[in-house]
C-alpha cells in the first residue's frame, strides 16, 4: 500500500507473539524500513537504550508492543517488577517520541486496565469507572497511564498517539511455561501433559466461572494494522470480537481439540481474576473498518496444532506409543 513504502516504523516488542504479527503485515505491505529491536540490546526500562533505538531506527511511525506480561500467577509474583517495567517502557518511548517529531504512535494497552466490576459489555468510556481486579492491577494501571500520557502528548505537542484496547489473545508462538503463561496455553499444555502421562485428570485454578473473551492473534495484528493507518484520535478503542467464553466452558472445549478425556478438577483456593471480561467492539468497527474473522473455536485449532508440531511431535518420533496417542487427538 501507497502509505506504508516509505515509512520507516519501530516495532518494540516485534519478536514477540503480537509483534511477529505485526511486523509480518507489514512486510506484506511493503513497509520501507521496520526495525524489531531486542531486549538484549535495548532495555527499555534505561533510557539510555531508549534513546538509542530512536537514533537507530530514525521512525515515523512507532508500534509500541513491548510488554512485561503473564497470567494471574506472574502477576502475583512481580507486581512490582509488571508495573515499574511497563510504565518506564512506555513512559520513556512516548518522551523520546516526541523529541524526535514520530509522525505517530500506536500504543497496545490491555483489557486488564478496565475496572473489576464494569458494566458488561467494556464501553471504551468504562475505562475510569473504578480499579482493576486485584491480581493484574499493577499491570493495568501501569498500561492505564500511558493513555493519560499520550492524551497530554497529543494536547501540549501535538504528538498524534492513539491507544488499543486488545481482548485476551490466543495464537500460534504462545508463550507456554506454566509460570508466566495465559489460560489457553496452560489449558492446552495440561492436556497434553497428561494426555503423555496417561494421568486421568487436570488441575486447573480457581472456579471455572469467569468469562474471558478471545481474539485470535493474526486478526489483532490486522486491527493494529489497520488502527494504524487509518485512526487518529485520543479515545481508545477496544479491539475483540465481542463474545464471551467461560473459563469451564474453553476448558472444554481444549479438551475435546486436544483429545483428552479424563476429568477438569476446580483448585478453588486459587484466584479466578476478573469475573467478566466481555468488549463492545462498535468503535472499531466504526472508525477503522474491523471485524474479527476468527472464531474461538477455529482459533484454538490453529493454536493446538501448532502445539502439537513444535511441542509434541518432535518427541513422539522414537516413541511409538506418544505416536499413537497423539494420531488419536
Amino acid at each position: 500500500m501507497a502509505y506504508w513504502k516509505n515509512k520507516r516504523v519501530l516495532v518494540t516488542g516485534g519478536a514477540g507473539f503480537l509483534g511477529e504479527h505485526v511486523v509480518k503485515k507489514l512486510e506484506s505491505v511493503g513497509c520501507g524500513s521496520i526495525f524489531v529491536p531486542r531486549r538484549k540490546e535495548y532495555n527499555f526500562v534505561e533510557m539510555e537504550a531508549v534513546k538509542r533505538v530512536f537514533k537507530d531506527s530514525k521512525p515515523d511511525i512507532v508500534f509500541h508492543l513491548a510488554a512485561e506480561v503473564g497470567g494471574i500467577r506472574a502477576n502475583q509474583k512481580k507486581p512490582g517488577k509488571f508495573f515499574y517495567n511497563n510504565m518506564m517502557m512506555g513512559v520513556q518511548l512516548l518522551e523520546e517520541a516526541r523529541k524526535n517529531n514520530v509522525e505517530k504512535f500506536v500504543i497496545v494497552g490491555t483489557v486488564c486496565s478496565y475496572p473489576k466490576f464494569a458494566k458488561i459489555p467494556f464501553k471504551e468510556e468504562n475505562l475510569w469507572d473504578g480499579y482493576p481486579e486485584e491480581t493484574n492491577a499493577p499491570y493495568g494501571i501501569a498500561k492505564k497511564a500511558l493513555l493519560v500520557q499520550a492524551r497530554a502528548y497529543r494536547e501540549e505537542y501535538g504528538l498524534n498517539t492513539i491507544f488499543l484496547l486488545p481482548a485476551n489473545l490466543c495464537g500460534p508462538g504462545e508463550n507456554i511455561n506454566l509460570e508466566t503463561s495465559h489460560v489457553v496455553p496452560a489449558i492446552i499444555k495440561k492436556c497434553f501433559d497428561a494426555i503423555k502421562k496417561n494421568e486421568n485428570k487436570i488441575i486447573l485454578w480457581g472456579t471455572g466461572n469467569p468469562t474471558r473473551e478471545f481474539l485470535y492473534v493474526e486478526d489483532c495484528a490486522e486491527a493494529i494494522f489497520l488502527a494504524a493507518e487509518k485512526y487518529n484520535k485520543s479515545e481508545p478503542v477496544n479491539l475483540g470480537t465481542g463474545n464471551e467464553v467461560s473459563i469451564k466452558d474453553l476448558a472444554k472445549l481444549i479438551a475435546a481439540i486436544t483429545g483428552f478425556k479424563g476429568a477438569i478438577v476446580w483448585d478453588k483456593t486459587k484466584p479466578d481474576g476478573q469475573p467478566r471480561r466481555k468488549l463492545d467492539t462498535e468503535k472499531a468497527k466504526k472508525e477503522f473498518g474491523f471485524t474479527a474473522k476468527t472464531t474461538l473455536r477455529e482459533g484454538l485449532r490453529k493454536t493446538i496444532q501448532w502445539y502439537k508440531k513444535m511441542h509434541i511431535e518432535p518427541f513422539a518420533i522414537d516413541n511409538p506409543a506418544l505416536s499413537d496417542k497423539i494420531r488419536k487427538t
